[in-house]
């Protein structure tokens, strides 16, 4: 088992890697709401978490409210949270931002995740109340997790790492390109200024200045672009323009295309994707711990 994740282990799997690889374990549930918590582990977290909100529907309960129902569709893509008629999404929590996902020892009915919501970066805890299949729902969540794992090591996962180095090197290349183009051009303006030094210096009428377009050792100056020739071609026509460097290939002081590690190849992954490879890495790497706690602590959490 891989250290990314971690589950009882007097339990087994409640269903076969095809049901959770190819479609989804749908389970009905009540939804008792969602609350930040400051950790993304821990069971004193989502103790407190489950108390909070059963407090909170206590109160809505006792105005007429009921608990809304939901359906749970657990794979490997993450755990969606549907309105059961309509099958509208009301939350999609992928896994790797699954942190720790406990049930209650004393009541098989309540179970709870803890996941980072993509758009505020915070942890949120998910709280259900499941007709007795807390235990079932919890393990299932962790197979997912799991499969999720290794189909992420299996498609690119273990690649990160060396993308990230080959990232530091294109950029250190880069910064050696710029650092050798100033020095081309610092060492262009001392060329320049000992030209005017030579000539100001000179006694008059003993030397002819030379001609502003060759350098001191009475060479052409080397430019990228050759000047346009006026001169018509046989059948009347001018030559097509030369192009300006802004249009060229971008190249670096060799003359050669600077080397991009996300075009080098087909396998390799743009910087978005690249990206969301880092965030899964980091995902899967926190690992998903499994518990079986004790969320009622006196009677009044004995019921929603």
């Amino acid at each position: 088992m891989n250290r990314a994740f971690s589950r009882k282990k007097d339990k087994t799997w409640m269903h076969t890697p095809e049901a959770l690889s190819k479609h989804y374990i749908p389970y009905n549930a009540k939804f008792l709401g969602s609350t930040e918590v400051e950790h993304p582990k821990g069971t004193e977290v989502v103790r407190d978490a489950v108390r909070k909100l059963k407090f909170a529907r206590h109160i809505k309960k006792s105005e007429g409210q009921k608990i809304p129902k939901v359906e749970l569709q657990i794979s490997i893509y993450g755990v969606k949270i549907l309105e059961p008629k309509t099958k509208d999404v009301q939350h999609n929590c992928q896994l790797h931002r699954i942190s720790f996902c406990a049930d209650d020892k004393t009541d098989k009915r309540i179970f709870t995740f803890i996941c980072k919501d993509s758009e505020s970066n915070k942890h949120l805890c998910y709280v259900f109340d499941s007709e007795k299949c807390a235990e079932e729902i919890t393990l299932t969540i962790g197979q997912a997790f799991d499969l999720a794992y290794r189909k992420f090591l299996e498609s690119g996962g273990k690649d990160v790492e060396t993308r990230k180095q080959i990232a530091g090197l294109q950029k250190r290349i880069q910064d050696l390109e710029t650092e050798n183009m100033e020095l081309k051009n610092k060492v262009q303006d001392l060329e320049n200024q000992l030209r005017i030094t030579q000539v100001s210096t000179s006694p008059a009428g003993s030397v002819t200045p030379k001609s502003a377009s060759t350098d001191i050792f009475d060479m052409i100056p080397f430019s990228p672009i050759s000047p346009q020739s006026s001169t018509p071609t046989r059948n009347g026509t001018q030559p097509p323009p030369v192009p300006t460097r802004s249009t060229e290939i971008k190249r670096d002081l060799f003359g050669a295309e600077p080397f991009d590690p996300f075009n080098c190849g087909a396998g390799d992954f743009p910087p978005d994707i690249q990206s969301k490879l880092d965030e899964m890495q980091e995902g899967f790497k926190m690992g998903l711990t499994l518990e079986g706690t004790v969320f009622c602590l006196d009677p009044l959490d004995s019921r929603c």
